[in-house]
């Protein structure tokens, strides 16, 4: 990275969860209760990932010269409050922690104008070799920048839900 490049770069990050633009739910994402369908609540997280991912330098660029990708390894979503046709989302992430091929994420998505959570998503993903589609460890500058990120966000407490699994309640 060049030093103009780290000086931008260093600017743009901050204490606080990295906030996707704010997205609209689109149509044909609504099923026949009336809201967003469970599917498309992926679709939105995805995107803002991919916002996420574009600032650290992993993205399509990422992929077409340097060969390297992610893949989600697990995903835990839960669904909080309805979100309809005409309400307008915002998606926040928490690079929580990482090591040299993984990253775990958290996101909420908010109603971008009202504030209240419709959904959580807690994310593993993986950092991909697309010459042989195996696990590999991050370039050291792309590891740079992801360790720059986790200590940014670790400065904001960690949002409620991180770490939950999907269990009934016991009666014991």
């Amino acid at each position: 990275m060049t030093e103009t490049a780290a000086h931008a770069h260093k600017a743009e990050t901050k204490a606080e969860p990295f906030r996707s633009s704010i997205m609209q739910i689109e149509p044909q994402w609504i099923d026949y209760n009336g809201h967003l369908n469970m599917a498309y609540y992926n679709v939105m997280f995805d995107r803002a990932i991919d916002q996420l991912w574009l600032k650290l330098g992993i993205g399509p660029t990422y992929m077409k010269e340097r060969h390297g990708s992610t893949f989600t390894a697990e995903c835990h979503v839960r669904y909080l409050r309805e979100i309809h046709l005409g309400d307008p989302a915002q998606i926040s992430v928490w690079l929580l922690e990482a090591d040299d091929k993984r990253l775990h994420t958290f996101e909420e998505l908010r109603h971008a104008t009202d504030g209240w959570l419709s959904a959580t998503s807690e994310n593993m993903s993986l950092h991909m070799d697309m010459t042989s589609r195996k696990v590999a460890p991050f370039p050291a500058d792309i590891r740079e920048r992801i360790a720059s990120v986790v200590k940014d966000h670790s400065a904001v407490p960690w949002p409620e839900g991180v770490g939950r699994n999907v269990a009934m309640p016991s009666k014991r």
